[in-house]
Formats: structure tokens, C-alpha cells, sequence
């Protein structure tokens, strides 16, 4: 393995991280705080450490697959280790575990928090919350890939984008993969700039505005008010409704509409079934909830709000949907495991990998219906590589392997089943909030630190597609590596 690309990259993510350290110190002086110390404080740790790391030119350039799951998963959990100083250096929550908990929440973009109460908190540690939901959005990596050059070709940085972005496969929109990383940004920042404009219209103040769409952006979830959107007006809700789903459609969707290619855009199957499930899903909640409310436009909003919310993995809330109808907490709960599209901010299972896995259910029956005939799987009009749906399926067992896993593991500290299967799926998924105890007037505060770690590691492994984690936890990667580094010390010299 090339440990010495994997130290560079990581050397890079810590001196971007102390980069972006510096706005929520603006915003602790622009509100007079004292808390800038600890952000200062935390971003000269960032750079001195980054910057010894990335001292050392690496012996190669080129790097795989492999490389690129390992560079992704550290450099996700190195962001979240020196994200959570500030929060710990303040004192706002001195704890480290569950600094850590909130931070990995944060960039993760899941948006479950073990605070019970962020209306007194300082606005720069708000600002920082909020934040880390926008960088973790569409991912570091893939900015680092925008603004840095990197060396190692067109291969090397598509094995590392494939490793952070969402979704079952990554495509190029433009043949260089540095011009494809900033075009999605240029996209993403775009998008947050229109809803920050349009809750701005909508009275909104320009700070809360500021982070709700940072939560929006990047799916999250963290609020700033104790009842997250509950208190915002019917437009402003509405409007975050609007964009949640906005920031769950593929963004390569978005490029193929402002080059003018609308019938490619619009024949994406994955988007097709997407806004069904929206549609459905808010009917089926909207006449669950229409005697709840004193009105059905109140009753619609609140079911539009939430149906857009949990399929997008944002996690905001305007009700306590933990006290809904059974029928509505069951869609609720389907849909955590559904999540966005592929290539979107969002997280969860994603719905082309059900689109998938449900064409090949209908194969499977047909063959038993018309044994001797070969039908070929397609998707939006073509037909699907076999490698794709091996990796869905691999994918969708791994995903059950890791849930009972951590259902097990969550169970030992003895709450009841309905909390600990939705906490483990909201984490899992970057969700945020569950059901029960963990309900969207609730918080994950109670758990024990072995649950909140395990928790974390979900968090990490939703995000980033389960399987960089998972491969750095394997022994064998780290056997190898450091047998290849005895070997590389004891090569004789060439005379």
C-alpha cells in the first residue's frame, strides 16, 4: 500500500480543515465571543500537523483503489478528531467521546446530537455545527480534488472520489475528474446561495439563514433552535422542504439540465422513482396526519416537510412525529432506509440500489415463469453491467451484516428495541433522528460512550458506503503494509 500518498493526503485535509476554521473565528468576532480562541487554537494545530505531514514528497503518485478507500476513511475521522477540539477546548462539551459523537454527526452529515438544549450556545459554535454538515455534504475529498492538483492522474483521483461519493458508481461529468469535482461544487455552492437568498425573502434572519441552508446543503439536520423548524413560518418551512429534495436528486442531473440535455435528465429512472416515493409517501402521511391538525394545508405541510426530510437522510423536523399513527411512524422508518439518489448529499441505502435489486426480483420471477428465455437488466434504457449488481447485492448484505451488528452491540446496554432500531438506523443511514427515545424532541445524550462509539463508526460507515471503514479495520491491510515497509528497509543497496 502507498502509505506515503495516503500521509500527503491527509497532510492536505488537516491544513483545509484549518482553512476553514478561520469562518467561524469571523463569526465569533463579529458577535464579540471569547470562543475564537479555540478555534484559533485548533486550526494552528491543524496546520503545523498538516503541514509536517505533507513535508515529505511521496515515493509514488499513483495510488488504487485500495489506496483511495484508506486515504477517504482516515482523512474523514482525522477531520472529526481535530473538528471536535473547539467544542472540547470552549468547553461546550468537554466530554471528548461525545464532542466526537457530534462532530462525526456533523461531518457525516446525520445530524443526531447529544445536546438537549443549542438556543444558549455561543453563534460561532452553531456556525461550526452547521458548517461541518456543508463541508461533509459533498465531501472533502472531492473539494481537495477541485482545488488541489493532484499528481497521480485521472485514475488515481477517481479511485479516491469513488471512495467518498454516495451512491452505488461514479461517472465523470467532464473528462478530467479535477474539472468534474468543480463543477459539482460550483453546483453545491450555487444551490446553497439560492435557499439562503430565499429564506432571506421569507424574513429569516441572514444567520439563521445562513445555517439552515448549511443543513440543508449537505442533508444534516443540526438546528439552531431547540425545536429545529417547528418555529419558522409555514413559507420558510416550505422552502427547506423544497430544497431538502432539491439537494437528494443526483447532481448529475442538474449538469445534464444546464447543458440542455432535459430528456437525458428525465429519463433517470433512479429520479423517476425517487419523486414516486415522495408523492406516495406524503399522501399515505398526509391522510394519517389530517385529523391530527386543525387544517389539511397544515397537515400536507407538516407530512411534505417530513416525507422530504427523512428521504434525503436532512433529519430536520416541524412535529413530533414520534407521536404520529403507527401507519405514519412505518413510512417514516421505510423510508429512513431508502434515502436520496445516488450522487446526491444525501444518505441511506439510496433508491438505485432498490431500483436494482427490485428489477432483479422481477427477473428472477419471470425466469420461473418462462424458464429458457435471457432477459437483460436495464437501466435508464440501458442495459446494466453485471458488476453493478453484484456490487448492489454485496452492498445490501454487507449493509444487513453491519446493522445486526450494531443492533447487537447498541441492545447490551438494555433499552427497548424500538429505540435502539431506529437509533441504529438513523445513525447508519445519516439520518439523524429515530423514534422512542430518540425521537426528534429527544437527543442520543443517554447512551454509554461503547454505544456512542459504535454509533460513530456507523455514522463514518453510512456515509462513506460501508466499505472504506470496513477495510481499514480488516488486520490484513495493516499485516501487509507493514510487512512491505520491513522489506523496503532491509532492500540491499544497489552498489
Amino acid at each position: 500500500m502507498n502509505v506515503s500518498i495516503i500521509r500527503r493526503i491527509l497532510g492536505y485535509v488537516l491544513i483545509l480543515e484549518a482553512v476553514m476554521l478561520i469562518l467561524p473565528c469571523v463569526v465569533a468576532l463579529i458577535y464579540g465571543e471569547e470562543d475564537v480562541t479555540s478555534f484559533l487554537i485548533t486550526a494552528v494545530i491543524c496546520l503545523f500537523i498538516g503541514s509536517a505531514m505533507g513535508l515529505k514528497k511521496p515515493n509514488d503518485n499513483v495510488f488504487y483503489l485500495k489506496e483511495g478507500c484508506v486515504a477517504t476513511g482516515l482523512s474523514w475521522i482525522f477531520l472529526s478528531l481535530f473538528g471536535c477540539l473547539p467544542f472540547v477546548i470552549s468547553g461546550t462539551i468537554p466530554n471528548f467521546t461525545d464532542a466526537l459523537f457530534e462532530t462525526v454527526s456533523g461531518f457525516t452529515t446525520t445530524g443526531a446530537s447529544i445536546l438537549s438544549e443549542v438556543e444558549s450556545l455561543p453563534k460561532c459554535i452553531l456556525f461550526w455545527r452547521s458548517f461541518t454538515h456543508w463541508i461533509g455534504g459533498m465531501g472533502i475529498l472531492v473539494f481537495l480534488l477541485a482545488i488541489v492538483p493532484m499528481s497521480g492522474g485521472t485514475g488515481s483521483n477517481i479511485n479516491l472520489m469513488k471512495a467518498e461519493s454516495p451512491g452505488p458508481s461514479v461517472g465523470k461529468i467532464r473528462p478530467k475528474m479535477r474539472t468534474t469535482a468543480s463543477y459539482l461544487y460550483l453546483m453545491y455552492i450555487a444551490i446553497t446561495v439560492l435557499e439562503i437568498i430565499m429564506l432571506v425573502i421569507g424574513k429569516m434572519p441572514l444567520f439563521d439563514a445562513v445555517t439552515t441552508a448549511f443543513g440543508t446543503a449537505g442533508t444534516g439536520g443540526f438546528g439552531i433552535k431547540n425545536d429545529s423548524i417547528a418555529s419558522y413560518s409555514p413559507y420558510i418551512q416550505w422552502v427547506v422542504t423544497v430544497f431538502m429534495i432539491a439537494f437528494g436528486v443526483n447532481f448529475n442531473a442538474y449538469f445534464l439540465l444546464i447543458f440542455g440535455q432535459f430528456k437525458r435528465a428525465l429519463s433517470i429512472d433512479e429520479i423517476r422513482w425517487y419523486f414516486v416515493l415522495i408523492f406516495s409517501s406524503v399522501c399515505v402521511l398526509f391522510a394519517a396526519t389530517f385529523n391530527v391538525y386543525n387544517s389539511a394545508s397544515t397537515a400536507l405541510r407538516h407530512s411534505a416537510f417530513q416525507v422530504a426530510s427523512i428521504i434525503t437522510t436532512t433529519g430536520f423536523s416541524t412535529a413530533d412525529f414520534n407521536m404520529w399513527h403507527g401507519a405514519s411512524k412505518t413510512v417514516i422508518v421505510l423510508l429512513m432506509f431508502v434515502g436520496a439518489c445516488a450522487g446526491s448529499t444525501g444518505g441511506g441505502i439510496k433508491v438505485s440500489r432498490f431500483v436494482v435489486a427490485g428489477k432483479g426480483v422481477l427477473r428472477e420471477i419471470r425466469s420461473y415463469v418462462h424458464p429458457k428465455s435471457v432477459e437483460n437488466m436495464k437501466m435508464d434504457g440501458k442495459p446494466l453491467d453485471k458488476s453493478v449488481i453484484k456490487a448492489t447485492n454485496i452492498y445490501l448484505i454487507t449493509f444487513m451484516f453491519v446493522f445486526v451488528t450494531s443492533m447487537f452491540l447498541v441492545s447490551l446496554e438494555g433499552h427497548d428495541l424500538l429505540t435502539n432500531f431506529t437509533a441504529v438506523a438513523a445513525t447508519i443511514n445519516n439520518i439523524g433522528p429515530g423514534l422512542e427515545m430518540v425521537g426528534p424532541t429527544e437527543n442520543f445524550g443517554f447512551f454509554n460512550a461503547f454505544s456512542k462509539y459504535v454509533f460513530i463508526f456507523d455514522m463514518l460507515a453510512g456515509r462513506l458506503e460501508l466499505f472504506p471503514m470496513l477495510l481499514i479495520l480488516n488486520p490484513i491491510l495493516w499485516k501487509d503494509t507493514v510487512k512491505q515497509g520491513i522489506r523496503r528497509r532491509h532492500k540491499p543497496k544497489s552498489l
